[in-house]
């Protein structure tokens, strides 16, 4: 393949079939390209949240942290494809997250374990709201597919952050 054949497929624009308006292709996918950085953004705070757990709780909350974890990276995969089949595109490297997310990193050096689980219960109802949104936005444009798959992250989200406040509640 000559260098000018590779360049037009590089620039060759998406075909995908779908039942989806090309406005609703692009509203849809943006909006789950917003959701998988923040996706992103909450899988690798509750990693580093997990490995730097610390307290008489530690164990709990290390094994806690690492479920929730493996349950945010499962949604990665299904949000970006999900994307992809409605003709869009997603996420392309860390920058494109950064530049996309919504949720807020954490770099400090010592956070106490209350803070911790307090914000990523946080940032689980905040998720709940971003995708309450997206949901909406499906509604609008007919998608059922997608607002299906949203409603099924709703619930593990709220789950999550149910999980969080009960650990976070103060037992006297």
């Amino acid at each position: 393949m000559d260098r000018t054949t590779a360049e037009k497929h590089r620039k060759a624009p998406l075909a995908t079939p779908t039942t989806l308006s090309a406005n609703a292709t692009k509203d849809i996918a943006g909006a789950l390209t917003a959701l998988l950085a923040d996706v992103f953004v909450l899988y690798l705070k509750t990693k580093n949240f997990h490995w730097h757990m610390s307290g008489p709780h530690f164990r709990d909350y290390h094994l806690m942290l690492d479920d929730q974890g493996e349950q945010i990276f499962a949604m990665t995969d299904d949000i970006a494809e999900r994307a992809r089949k409605i003709g869009g595109t997603t996420i392309r490297s860390i920058g494109h997250i950064a530049r996309a997310q919504r949720l807020l990193d954490n770099n400090a050096d010592f956070v106490t374990p209350a803070d911790m689980l307090a914000e990523l219960r946080d940032d689980n109802l905040t998720l709940v709201s971003l995708m309450k949104e997206t949901h909406e936005l499906c509604d609008e444009h007919g998608d059922i597919a997608t607002a299906s798959l949203i409603e099924n992250w709703v619930d593990e989200t709220e789950r999550r952050a149910w999980f969080l406040f009960e650990c976070t509640r103060d037992s006297h």
